[in-house]
């Protein structure tokens, strides 16, 4: 983990309106992520884990506090900073390969560059063979590998991703997991990532942040301190499953949950 700070956030604030009036999604979020660092966020449904990704991104305003990369205030998009979605998001007239390389060519980087890039990210995750393939001619962890290569292909330095396997079978969750861990360590980028499973934000990650119900801020930390690389036997270890049963019980939850909840 790096030892200065990549992100700032401080006092974040941020409504909606609704037909019924104003919903506050977050109200006075503070948040400091290390460089380097992967840090998972969870919390209730509507809490505004999502608000904050794209708040961070510079996709939305908010009403007061503030989000810094590198000690500079994020007012919109910043090339620094990519996103996967919950869904791939990939345009169905395009092959793979023109999918992933839509962002350089709206932002007109340098292509033959940035294929060499695309190539390598490709077969890492080895989608290689697929390069012509249509998005309906590949499987949900296809797409969701194509969305992340997308992401990475631009090279940020920050990298948010809003519940990417929600929607993968368990199996292929975890083979996600694994290979996103996989490249997080090859990277080291700065990594927040929202999901649902405990065991996954435990398993991924160096710090899981609890949020409040909606609206949110932040109700607990947790540094998870078990060894990298970490295979799935890891989830048996008693120091594993103390630390998910800690989350649980910042959350209020007294059930188990595994990558699939």
């Amino acid at each position: 983990m790096g030892s200065h700070a990549k992100l700032e956030v401080s006092g974040l604030t941020k409504c909606y309106e609704t037909r019924s009036g104003a919903v506050t999604a977050l109200d006075g979020l503070d948040l400091s992520v290390a460089e380097g660092e992967f840090v998972s966020v969870v919390g209730p449904s509507g809490c505004g884990k999502s608000t904050l990704l794209w708040l961070i991104a510079g996709l939305h305003r908010p009403e007061a506090g503030s989000v810094t990369l590198d000690g500079k205030r994020i007012t919109g998009p910043d090339p620094q900073v990519a996103m996967v979605f919950q869904e791939a998001n990939l345009l169905p007239w395009h092959s793979l390969q023109r999918n992933i390389e839509f962002p350089s060519r709206i932002r007109r980087t340098d292509l033959p560059a940035m294929r060499a890039r695309i190539r390598q990210l490709i077969k890492r995750v080895g989608l290689e063979g697929f390069e012509q393939k249509y998005p309906r001619e590949l499987s949900g962890g296809m797409q969701q590998r194509a969305g992340i290569v997308r992401a990475l292909s631009m090279d940020p330095s920050v990298l948010l991703l809003d519940e990417p396997f929600s929607a993968l079978d368990p199996f292929t969750r975890e083979d996600m997991s694994l290979l996103l861990e996989e490249i997080w360590l090859e990277s080291r980028k700065t990594v927040i990532f929202i999901t649902h499973s405990i065991a996954e934000a435990v398993f991924l990650s160096d710090r899981v942040v609890v949020m409040t119900g909606r609206p949110g801020y932040v109700r607990q930390i947790f540094d998870i301190d078990l060894p990298r690389p970490r295979p799935l036997s890891i989830m048996e270890d008693h120091r594993f499953v103390d630390i998910v049963a800690a989350v649980k019980a910042s959350l209020g939850r007294g059930r188990a949950i595994d990558f699939a909840a």
